[in-house]
């Protein structure tokens, strides 16, 4: 066979079918049979995003983990133009090249879109893409929905019966010490209580520990809705900010505002705001939509198969991150485009 003459991708294989068998003992698969070593139980999601702490952070204020990776993203944004930028030379190198390649693409992909008139469009197309790719693509790094505070079973018990929930349904995990921070550790799926059983009887517990929930401190920025609200919203505020200086505010506002020209065209300018509603809609939903589905995808081959199962999802993240950035910003620059065209040129 061909796969014996080539040493290297035969040890691949053994060690690639090595891992994949001892994941799959070692996941929530295995733990049906008794094994279950590496299992660790499914983290919590949540589509709303969640504070860092019990208590409000800044007065009354809470700060959430998606909000941390917006900052975290914005830092290192900051940082990598910093050193591309730091020594400019003729011919560029390391990132300043990277930098430039990613800035003359957008400016070619601009003008044929549309025109010189991209000039103004290309930093917020560049800045929206960026921004998106580096917080979808620090999502997926370790600690990602595995660290945390740990929320008390009182709390949750409460929220519980506020939402009017099966106690014996709602899952608490149970962490080492009686600090407030906790980790989601490989082999910790068979440490869990039932919040019935520990209404019942708290000494459920052993002594030198405690049951709760893990709310991680950190969280992709695009998988609130919030965050992908807010780019939609900046990113059409500027469309027609741009348009309303090319064309003039009444020549506008008659795209979507017209008497002028007959019942016909003040339909068509209803249906125009329609849209314009309509691609915030699908601005925010499609980004969040994605990078959700991707971090619950994640959550769910590491809870079924640890280490080898989540390999071929995170190369798949990685793709879908870059794939949903470029999407955005590509629309972001034919909506400024279009949106700088009078009717007559549509």
């Amino acid at each position: 066979m061909k796969v014996l003459q080539r040493p290297k991708l035969l040890f691949a294989i053994i060690v690639f079918g090595g891992l994949f068998i001892v994941g799959l003992a070692g996941g929530a698969l295995g733990e049906a049979f008794g094994l279950g070593f590496l299992g660790a139980p499914i983290a919590t999601l949540s589509v709303p995003a969640e504070s860092i702490s019990s208590e409000p952070n800044i007065g009354s204020f809470h700060i959430t983990n998606t909000m941390i990776t917006t900052w975290a993203t914005i830092v290192i944004l900051i940082v990598l133009s910093f050193f591309a930028t730091r020594k400019i030379k003729e011919v560029p190198t390391g990132l300043q090249n990277i930098f430039e390649a990613a800035i003359e693409y957008f400016q070619k992909l601009g003008e044929g879109v549309s025109g010189k008139r991209s000039a103004k469009f290309i930093p917020l197309v560049i800045t929206i893409f960026l921004f998106i790719l580096i917080a979808n693509w620090i999502g997926i790094l370790p600690g990602f929905g595995t660290i945390g505070w740990i929320e008390t079973p009182e709390d949750l018990i409460h929220h519980a019966e506020e939402r009017h929930k099966d106690l014996s349904k709602v899952q608490l995990n149970v962490f080492d010490g009686s600090e407030k921070v906790g980790i989601l550790g490989f082999g910790s799926i068979r440490d869990t209580v039932t919040a019935e059983e520990w209404e019942h009887d708290p000494n459920v517990v052993e002594e030198g520990k405690q049951a709760g929930v893990l709310i991680p401190f950190l969280r992709s920025a695009n998988t609130d809705v919030n965050t992908t609200l807010a780019i939609a919203l900046v990113a059409m505020f500027l469309v027609h900010f741009w348009a309303l200086r090319s064309l003039g505010f009444f020549s506008h506002v008659s795209k979507y505002i017209n008497f002028k020209q007959g019942p016909i065209w003040f339909a068509v300018g209803i249906l125009e705001a329609i849209s314009e509603v309509a691609r915030v809609i699908s601005f925010t939903f499609r980004l969040f939509g994605n990078i959700f589905a991707g971090e619950v995808l994640l959550v769910a081959m590491a809870f079924l198969i640890p280490i080898i199962g989540i390999m071929p999802f995170l190369g798949l993240e990685l793709f879908v991150g870059l794939i949903q950035a470029y999407i955005f910003a590509m629309l972001t620059l034919i909506f400024a485009s279009v949106a700088g065209a009078a009717h007559d040129e549509h």
